[in-house]
C-alpha cells in the first residue's frame, strides 16, 4: 500500500509538472496562431485587391488607410515567427545534446527551403513548373536554421555580439547594391539585397526575404528560451517578457523621433493620418532596426499577456492554428489561390485581366469563410501529429 500510494503521489506529481509544461508551451503556439491568422488577412489583401497595383502597401503616397492598416498589423507575423523558432529551439534542446538540436535545425532548414522552392511556389505562381521563384519567409526561415545549426555552438558573448551586431548594425549595409553583373550579386542578393537572381534562361529567383538579420533574429529567441525553462515561475517569466517589449518599444519610439537611422525618414503632413502613417512606415525587405524593434516589442508583449490568458476561449482557438503553423500556411495559400479561381469562374474579371474586390467588407466576409476549414484541417493535423509519432517527417511540419 505504501508502493501504490507513493506511486500515486508521483504520478500525480508528473501529470502537475507536464500541466505546467503544456500551459508554459500553450501560450507560444497561441503567438503562432494569431500572427498566421493575421497573415491570412494581409495574403487575401494582396491577392484580391492586386488590381490596385500597390507596389508597396506602406508607401504613404501610393496607398490608403486601410490597406496600410492591414499590413501594418501584418508585420508582426515574420518576426514574430523567426523569434519563436528559435525560442522552439532552446526548447527542444532541454532534451537533446546540442549535436541533435544542430542536426534537427539543418536537416528542417533544408527541408523547409525546399518547400519554399517547391510546394509554395506552385501556390504563389500556378504554375508548374514555375518560371519565378519567389524566395520569401519560409526560404528565410529556412536558412537562418542553417546558420543557427553553426551559430548555437558559439560562446554565449558571441551570441549576443550576433544578436546585436545584426540587429543594430545591418542598415549600415543598405548603401551597398550591386548591379547584376558583379561577381558577388547573387551572394549579396541573397544576404541582403532585395533582388533578382538568375538561374537559368527560363528561371529566375527574388530574394524577398534576405538572409540579414534574420538568424540574429532567431538567435534572440534561442536566448529568450531560457526563460521558459522549467522551474522558472510564470511571474517571474511574465515580468521579463513585458519589460524587455516595453524597452523594445521605447527603443523604437526614441530612435524613430530622431529620424536620423534605422530607417527612411518620415514626415510631417499637414494631415495627422498622413503624418502617423509616416512614422509607422517601416521597411521589411529587408526588416529594419525600426521594424525589428516594433514588431518584436510588440511580440513579446503579447507572448506575455497569453501566458496571463491562456484559459481564456479565443487563446486557446489560436492554440489549434499555432500547434501546425508549417501545415496552414501551406493549406491557406492554396486554399486562397483555389477561393480566387472559383471567383473568376462564377463572377468573371472585373479590373482588366484580374479579379478583384471592389471593398473591404468583401475582404473580411472571405477571411471568416476560410476560417472554419483552416480550424478543422489544423486542429485534425495537429491531432495527427501527437498521435502518430511513427510518421517522423511530420515534425518538420
Amino acid at each position: 500500500m505504501k508502493y501504490h500510494s507513493n506511486y500515486i503521489e508521483q504520478s500525480n506529481s508528473d501529470q502537475s509538472t507536464q500541466l505546467k509544461v503544456n500551459k508554459r508551451l500553450a501560450s507560444i503556439d497561441a503567438l503562432r496562431g494569431l500572427v498566421i491568422v493575421i497573415m491570412l488577412v494581409d495574403h487575401i489583401r494582396d491577392i484580391f485587391f492586386n488590381h490596385l497595383n500597390i507596389s508597396d502597401p506602406v508607401d504613404v503616397l501610393t496607398t490608403d488607410t486601410s490597406q496600410f492598416l492591414i499590413r501594418l498589423f501584418s508585420s508582426l507575423c515574420a518576426p514574430v515567427f523567426v523569434l519563436l523558432t528559435g525560442l522552439s529551439a532552446y526548447l527542444y534542446g532541454l532534451h537533446h545534446s546540442k549535436e541533435q538540436i544542430a542536426a534537427f535545425l539543418l536537416k528542417r532548414g533544408l527541408f523547409l527551403i525546399f518547400l519554399e522552392v517547391t510546394v509554395i511556389s506552385v501556390a504563389w505562381t500556378g504554375a508548374i513548373p514555375p518560371s519565378k521563384l519567389y524566395l520569401q519567409v519560409i526560404w528565410v526561415i529556412g536558412l537562418s536554421m542553417i546558420a543557427m545549426a553553426g551559430l548555437i555552438y558559439l560562446p554565449k558573448p558571441a551570441q549576443w555580439l550576433v544578436i546585436v551586431s545584426g540587429i543594430v548594425g545591418h542598415n549600415l549595409l543598405d548603401g551597398i547594391n550591386l548591379t547584376h553583373e558583379h561577381s558577388l550579386h547573387t551572394v549579396w542578393a541573397i544576404v541582403h539585397q532585395r533582388d533578382w537572381i538568375h538561374i537559368t534562361d527560363t528561371l529566375s529567383a527574388r530574394t524577398s526575404y534576405p538572409l540579414l538579420p534574420w538568424p540574429s533574429v532567431m538567435l534572440l529567441g534561442y536566448q529568450l528560451g531560457k526563460w521558459f525553462k522549467p522551474g522558472i515561475k510564470n511571474e517571474v517569466r511574465q515580468s521579463r517578457l513585458i519589460r524587455l517589449g516595453l524597452g523594445l518599444l521605447i527603443s523604437f519610439c526614441l530612435i524613430r523621433f530622431i529620424n536620423q537611422y534605422g530607417d527612411d525618414h518620415w514626415f510631417v503632413s499637414e494631415h495627422l493620418n498622413i503624418t502617423l502613417m509616416s512614422f509607422f512606415a517601416l521597411t521589411k525587405y529587408p526588416p529594419s532596426l525600426l521594424f525589428l524593434l516594433f514588431t518584436l516589442g510588440i511580440g513579446v508583449i503579447i507572448l506575455a499577456c497569453f501566458e496571463r490568458w491562456q484559459d481564456k476561449r479565443f487563446v486557446l482557438s489560436l492554440v489549434s492554428f499555432g500547434s501546425a503553423p508549417m501545415f496552414f500556411y501551406i493549406v491557406h495559400l492554396y486554399l486562397i489561390g483555389i477561393c480566387y479561381l472559383l471567383c473568376i469562374k462564377f463572377f468573371g474579371i472585373n479590373h482588366g485581366d484580374k479579379y478583384g474586390f471592389d471593398s473591404m467588407w468583401q475582404l473580411w466576409l472571405m477571411f471568416v469563410g476560410m476560417m472554419l476549414p483552416l480550424h478543422f484541417l489544423t486542429g485534425w493535423f495537429g491531432q495527427l501529429k501527437q498521435t502518430r509519432k511513427d510518421i517522423r517527417w511530420l515534425k518538420y511540419l
